[in-house]
């Protein structure tokens, strides 16, 4: 075969296609660099067809690489290469010196560290897709300018500003402000580029050190000297550090021609081959299982038809005198103005209602829409409505009339700021603009869906009244610039993208997830043959299941009424609308202008109010205005505030977090009590110099130099310090050390510490704890570092909680400390259990022995500590009955003869270390300056001696009706204090403060929800992050608050708030069917999990008596379901679960009085305790309520605290189902050890069979062959039957050395093939060998458990260890040995271990204190793995697994260092993620293999 001349790269991400042909000398004869706009053939002819112009019909090699280039290979028949991979070899060939390389592309962002010995560490982002190209792209459309601009101005920076690049929506929203605030565009452009390097370095480098020098790759790095120059600061390098080629943005496509000429002699094609081949049509049909909009253009017509009857006309200016009012709309990137004309004898307050069929339409009478402007802000929003009102000046002179401004009214992001400038009468939250518009539409409308370019709104209304609000707080994904960003990559405008929409037949199903992860689905969609129609009607089916199930969190049950609006500009897309009519089953109005109803609600408003006549002029005039920025030095945020002073002396103040030095509220303003201003100094205002009045000699502390002077002991201001800082003061100080503690937390410090945040989607308040570590680690005077390891916060309801257990990241956040700090200090992590004296005291003397403290010190300063603890809950909680009762005192402190109300309080609950103002971004004072009073969810502590106490109304006393287990400590407080607030009058309301991200929360909000709602109330959610800004928080708090005003002058509730008579009776909890005696004949429906236990579990509870049916694997229909049904941030496996059951149950296949569910429970610290409470919300949504619930414990204990287990050891509450563990323990443990063996050997097999699919038909056949051993109750049956598989796999087995991958992860995840997307299939397709991982440990481990929480005094069993060990020995050591030998007939099985043997490997590496999720055995499987030869390990997690950032991510540098040969990836997995985003992650890992 001819050699190739000339060797391609090909190199097709996102939204770019680069290629590269280099000659033998390596030496480039032809490049490019263009967007594709999704023609990705089209533009890759173009270049053959210039190569061919240049090279002739040259024999060419070719490599392809790319997100989007693996279909592009499939078509050339050419190698795909993973594009990191593609990077790493270009740098191998032309930059052996790199130690790194940093690869920015238009979606992705990627780094290689290499290592000395040759080793890679390969990164890439899998979660978002802030900081990437896409994202610049969007910050310089937003700004106004190209990215080369952008470059230029950043260059000439002086200040940064902090920023969000985590997301887009945020990004904006901080861009936003800043350019509102007219700061220097220089200044915003350099703090966009700064952003960006944090997130990559964040993002990328988990626990890693960038070492010069470093490769850079990527357009953006490439063509942005300023994005270099924003690296340089934040890694503290110089410009010299960086390897930036002409050729930076060809690197992967250079990396693969260099793949390409290796493969010069076996891969050659003439130019005009590989050109027909991109014209072969591959034949794909495209389908889809979403219904098209609209069947044909007849019907679109029709549909059309029926919205026109909601249209609002817009008449023109008359000459001569007219009075007019102006409704002004400042949103975060647009301005829309509404005149309205008030003809002879307007009384605005009536609305004239018609009928059409049985809607109720009303139109303002006497009020005409004379003018209407929309423009955008391009970062100055004052010029925008100048410009605007410019415009209405010159159309009233062009028709000779004379405008009387009569009214004047401001909404929307920059309301206050424009009612300022302008001198405007009045000004509106956007809500209820919102609502004063649609009414003007349908005067009963009972629910408005308002979606804007980057935010949502849905509206809830009662008799025209807003009773609850909802907003996007996290994500942007379904808005109308997510919408714009997709058109435009594809090469259409906006509006021809929307009409495609309805032409679609087969509209794609994108995903609910953010934009990086649809982009993916896409892209893989394109490669399948959907069209740019199916994309774009994908796209709106998208936009409205984001907002149906992660905005609106509505569960497929939830009423929207009859009368719904739907509004904002995105609403102008037909496809939205009509994608909403068809997934929620109903027909809404829409108005011609949706864009404008916030302004047109302003004008309706402003038409209320009685005022004096201006000109445009007049107003115009006030709008001049000088701004000088002034740095407050108020509070430890030390912000930037800009100054606005206008033409008449109005000043305004903007780019305050909080309003204690700059406010815009005058003097007269009344402010509410805020608690956490309060509770933050009460708890940490104390002494820190040691109690005992001697030196302690002998402490145990870190250098010679200190044990001259009393130690010091740093305590970082972190997580549940919060709670118990007053007891760990008082004992260290009581024990003779001196205390420590961090500085308060700052943004500085916060992004200073962030490469060594291990997971980036871990919550702020976690990530925020490596800045205080850093601190107190580069402290001289500090000898060591406290941070507890506490598993049982004190439990103060035993009565009504199961447990009191922290969240998993509070406890074993030192593990991952000690893993990523290069520690200077000692960290003691003593393991505590507060839920229980006796162990406390033990815990506490042990540790302080170990800093050489006696007994009898240790005991007293115990007592000190439980003293000291004690008085700050009983005053924290006193404060909060104060403050409770100054509301209520209210009314009787007015004298002026008015009508007298009490003051409104709202109860904002979080987790305790939501006190740091940082973590709420003073969320509680800016509530405070609303004239409401804050109290805290400390309220529901119980505070035994308390004066009151006893009192039955008391918020202590509270039960929360809810569906979850009540286990953990914060949790519970919460829904106490939740219940309570739902029980109180109306004069206080609850509103939640969550972290994004946080695990345990994500469970307990639709609870919370649900109480509210029974009780008539509504529940309002904030969700806070590290992004800075807060107005979309302030706009639900107002929402909230202006709402239960609207509803006092409405007379829906007394003007007291108070008055019991308009409180709704509170509606009752409904329960699932206890499953009795009298229901054991019902079949039992249990969800799929593995192919190696679902066969098992049948015949073994049909021996013990029961009827079980295994429902079939999960599909995208059971994942439909379970968003539908289940909050949209539970894990992964929670919502396939959910689906599954209501799927089967909703099929018609099952008699449902007959029928019963059974679902396995945990117990422990973990979210899967609490699955049943989602599945038990979702059948009663579905009006399952009379098919009984099966909860089936899967461990020995639960860890129980308190010693009191007997009661409280069974979580199953049905009282017909039992089993008899002991009489059947044998043959449990021998068919799980046997299912774990057969996957061994098939796995082992499929890559090396004889015979084609043998491999399968063995597995099949030997886990069918199980049924009759069960039956008799025969282990020893079990085991035969083992040997004989054993020896007939090894018959068909081939000998072959080949590389092997072990898989680890959460325990669902890793068994489950659907919730993986079959990825054992694509590794054993590469020939490759899958380890699998077992199943029988998890079961096991629990042997362990029992003897550490025993030792570590988290339990209180007296069970000697011999008992346990012994039980060990019985049941399974003798068992295990049997299998073993069985298996070991098939030559390739690996034995299985002692599970004491097991957790002695992962000393050094996690705490055993960590029994959440997978615990300890996760890091102790890779250790088995790498004990065996096996260093390539895939660790599977649903997306945010709380246990898996500590146990997995958290470690992976102590793993690293312990093990170098270790090549680990993490894949995170939900039912939004695309196969495209985990194929080239998996690619990645697997060409390192390879290579």
């Amino acid at each position: 075969m001819e050699k190739a001349k000339y060797s391609i790269g090909l190199d097709v991400g996102s939204t770019t296609a680069k290629i590269a042909v280099i000659d033998e000398n390596n030496h480039i004869v032809y490049s490019k660099y263009e967007r594709h706009n999704a023609r990705v053939n089209e533009l890759v002819s173009r270049y053959f067809k210039e190569i061919g112009e240049q090279l002739g019909n040259a024999s060419v090699s070719i490599c392809v690489t790319g997100s989007v280039g693996m279909a592009t290979a499939e078509q050339l028949k050419a190698e795909f290469v993973q594009e990191v991979v593609a990077g790493t070899i270009y740098a191998r060939n032309a930059h052996p010196e790199a130690k790194a390389l940093i690869d920015i592309g238009g979606e992705d962002a990627k780094v290689v560290f290499i290592k000395d010995n040759g080793g890679m560490e390969l990164r890439m982002n899998g979660n978002c897709a802030g900081g990437t190209g896409a994202f610049i792209d969007q910050m310089s459309v937003l700004m106004g300018v190209d990215n080369q601009k952008m470059n230029e101005l950043a260059m000439k920076a002086t200040h940064i500003y902090p920023m969000a690049a985590r997301c887009g929506v945020f990004a904006k929203t901080d861009i936003q402000n800043l350019m509102s605030r007219n700061l220097p565009e220089e200044d915003i452009a350099a703090s966009i580029f700064h952003s960006i390097a944090v997130q990559t370095v964040v993002t990328l480098s988990h626990g890693m050190t960038f070492e010069a020098p470093i490769l850079l790759c990527g357009g953006p790095l490439t063509f942005l000297p300023a994005l270099r120059k924003a690296f340089c600061n934040y890694m503290k390098l110089s410009p010299e550090d960086f390897i930036v080629s002409e050729n930076s943005n060809l690197i992967p496509a250079l990396g693969c021609a260099y793949r390409a000429k290796t493969l010069a002699e076996k891969n050659v094609s003439s130019l005009d081959e590989l050109k027909a081949r991109l014209n072969v049509d591959l034949g794909i049909e495209w389908h889809s299982s979403l219904a098209p909009l609209f069947k044909d253009e007849e019907e679109h017509k029709k549909w059309l038809k029926s919205k026109a009857k909601f249209a609002t006309e817009t008449k023109p200016l008359q000459k001569g005198k007219q009075r007019i009012v102006i409704g002004i709309d400042s949103g975060s990137t647009t301005t829309k103005i509404v005149a309205v004309r008030l003809n002879d004898g307007a009384s605005p307050s009536v609305l004239s209602v018609k009928s059409v069929g049985e809607k109720k339409i009303s139109s303002a009478r006497n009020l005409d829409i004379v003018f209407t402007n929309y423009r955008l802000n391009l970062g100055n929003p004052i010029k925008a409505v100048a410009d605007g009102l410019n415009a209405l000046k010159q159309e009233a002179a062009n028709r000779g009339a004379e405008l009387e401004i009569v009214g004047s009214c401001s909404t929307g992001y920059g309301e206050e700021l424009i009612k300022a400038a302008f001198g405007l009468d009045s000004g509106i939250i956007e809500t209820m603009a919102h609502e004063r518009a649609a009414a003007s539409l349908m005067p009963d409308v009972s629910f408005i869906l308002d979606i804007g370019g980057q935010d949502m709104k849905a509206i809830f209304v009662e008799k025209g009244t807003v009773v609850r609000m909802e907003l996007n707080e996290a994500c942007s994904s379904g808005c109308g610039t997510f919408i714009q960003t997709f058109a435009n990559n594809m090469g259409y405008n906006v509006a021809d993208f929307a009409k495609l929409a309805c032409q679609s037949k087969a509209p794609c199903d994108l995903g609910t997830r953010c934009t990086v992860f649809m982009n993916s689905k896409v892209k893989q969609v394109l490669r399948e043959g959907a069209s740019v129609a199916d994309i774009s009607a994908g796209i709106s089916y998208s936009v409205i299941k984001n907002c149906l199930y992660k905005v609106l969190k509505l569960h497929g049950n939830e009423n929207l009424g009859g009368n719904i609006v739907v509004q904002g500009g995105t609403m102008r897309n037909d496809a939205v609308v009509r994608a909403f009519e068809l997934l929620t089953h109903t027909e809404v109005a829409r108005s011609n202008m949706p864009e404008l109803m916030g302004a047109y609600g302003c004008a309706l408003h402003a038409a209320k109010l009685s005022q004096s006549a201006r000109s445009i002029d007049d107003l115009l005039n006030l709008a001049h205005y000088e701004t000088k920025q002034l740095q407050c030095h108020g509070c430890e945020n030390n912000c930037y505030v800009s100054r606005y002073t206008f033409a008449n002396g109005n000043k305004y103040f903007s780019g305050n977090k909080c309003e204690r030095v700059f406010n815009n509220k005058g003097k007269n303003d009344v402010k509410g009590e805020n608690i956490y201003t309060y509770k933050y100094n009460l708890l940490f205002d104390r002494e820190t110099h040691s109690g005992l009045d001697v030196l302690k000699q002998d402490v145990r502390v870190s250098s010679d130099t200190a044990k001259h002077r009393t130690a010091r002991i740093g305590i970082p201001r972190i997580l549940n310090m919060y709670e118990e800082y007053p007891f760990w003061n008082a004992l260290v100080r009581a024990a003779g050390f001196d205390v420590i503690l961090s500085s308060e937390s700052t943004f500085g410090r916060y992004e200073g510490a962030l490469n060594t945040v291990m997971s980036d989607n871990i919550c702020f308040p976690a990530k925020l704890a490596h800045s205080h570590l850093k601190e107190l680690n580069e402290t001289p005077e500090v000898d060591r570092i406290l941070m507890p390891y506490v598993v049982y916060e004190h439990n103060d309801d035993p009565d009504n909680t199961l447990n009191s257990f922290n969240c998993p990241v509070v406890s074993g956040y030192s593990d991952v400390i000690k893993s990523v700090i290069d520690l200077k200090k000692p960290i003691d992590s003593p393991v505590i259990n507060f839920a229980n004296d006796k162990a406390l005291e033990k815990q506490i003397v042990e540790y302080l022995h170990g800093l050489g403290v006696n007994k009898k010190t240790a005991k007293a300063a115990l007592q000190e500590a439980i003293k000291a603890q004690g008085e700050y809950n009983k005053e924290i909680k006193e404060k909060a009955l104060e403050i409770l009762g100054h509301s209520s005192l209210a009314a009787d402190l007015q004298s002026d003869g008015k009508q007298r109300t009490s003051k409104l309080t709202i109860l904002l609950a979080g987790r305790p270390y939501h006190t740091d103002p940082l973590v709420q971004h003073k969320l509680s004072e800016m509530i405070a300056n609303l004239g409401v009073n804050v109290i805290s969810d400390d309220i529901a502590r119980n505070i035994p001696d308390m004066e009151g106490e006893g009192d039955k109304d008391d918020a202590s006393h509270c039960v929360a009706e809810t569906y979850l287990v009540k286990q953990w400590a914060y949790m519970n407080r919460i829904m106490k204090s939740a219940q309570w607030a739902a029980e109180q009058g109306n004069d206080v309301h609850f509103v939640q403060m969550t972290s994004f991200g946080c695990g345990p929360d994500s469970f307990i909000q639709d609870e919370i929800r649900d109480i509210m709602k029974r009780h008539g109330k509504p529940f309002t959610l904030l969700k806070i992050d590290d992004v800075s800004n807060i107005g979309s928080l302030k706009l639900r708090v107002r929402s909230l608050v202006e709402s239960l005003q609207s509803q006092v002058a409405h007379g829906l509730l007394a003007a007291d708030y108070k008055s019991a008579e308009h409180l709704t009776e509170a509606q009752p909890l409904v329960q699932t069917k206890v499953f009795t005696r009298q229901d054991v004949h019902r079949k039992i429906l249990a969800p799929f999990m593995t192919e190696y236990l679902t066969p098992i579990i049948p015949p073994i509870l049909k021996l013990i008596g029961y009827d079980v049916e295994v429902l079939p694997m999960s599909d995208e229909a059971s994942a439909e379901l379970g968003l539908r049904f289940a909050n949209n941030e539970v894990c992964y496996p929670a919502t396939l679960i959910v689906g599954d059951i209501i799927k089967a149950l909703k099929s018609g296949k099952y008699d449902l009085q007959n029928t019963a569910v059974v679902m396995s429970q945990t117990g422990g610290q973990c979210r899967a305790t609490n699955y049943a409470g989602l599945i038990k919300r979702a059948m009663v949504s579905n009006g399952f309520q009379d098919v009984p619930l099966i909860t089936l414990g899967v461990t020995a204990s639960t860890g129980e605290a308190s010693g009191n287990t007997d009661d409280k050891q069974d979580y199953n509450e049905q009282d017909g189902f039992n089993v008899p563990w002991l009489k059947y323990s044998q043959i449990i443990v021998t068919a799980i050890l046997y299912g774990d063996a057969i996957n061994e050997m098939y796995n082992a097999c499929i890559v090396r069979e004889r015979k084609p699919g043998i491999a399968k038909e063995l597995r099949d056949k030997y886990m069918h062959l199980i049924d009759e051993p069960i039956a008799k109750n025969s282990a020893k049956g079990l085991v035969k039957l083992l040997e004989q598989a054993a020896e007939e796999f090894d018959q068909m087995t081939l000998d072959k050395d080949l590389p092997k991958v072990g898989i680890v992860g959460e325990i669902f995840l890793k068994f489950n093939p659907f919730s993986h997307q079959y990825l054992e299939q694509h590794i054993i397709s590469k020939g490759i060998e899958v380890v699998p991982p077992l199943l029988a440990p998890f079961f096991l481990q629990e042997f362990v458990n029992v003897e550490v929480q025993k030792h570590m005094r988290l339990s209180c069993t007296r069970v000697p260890d011999f008992v346990v060990k012994g039980a060990y020995q019985a049941l399974i050591g003798r068992r295990l040995r049997q299998i073993n030998k069985a298996a070991s007939k098939f030559r390739y099985f690996r034995r299985f271990t002692n599970i004491y043997d097991d957790a002695k490997e992962v000393d050094g590496l996690v705490s055993l204190a960590a029994q959440f999720g997978e615990g300890w055995l996760l890091p102790a499987d890779i250790v088995g793995y790498i004990r065996d030869g096996v260093d390539n390990i895939i660790s599977l997690q649903p997306f945010g697994c709380i246990a898996n950032h500590v146990i997995s991510k958290g470690i992976e540098k102590r793993l690293h260092d312990r093990f170098p040969s270790l090549n680990l990836v993490s894949l995170d997995f939900d039912s939004g993620v695309s196969e495209v985003n985990v194929m080239n992650r998996l690619l990645l890992f697997l060409d390192s293999i390879a290579s």
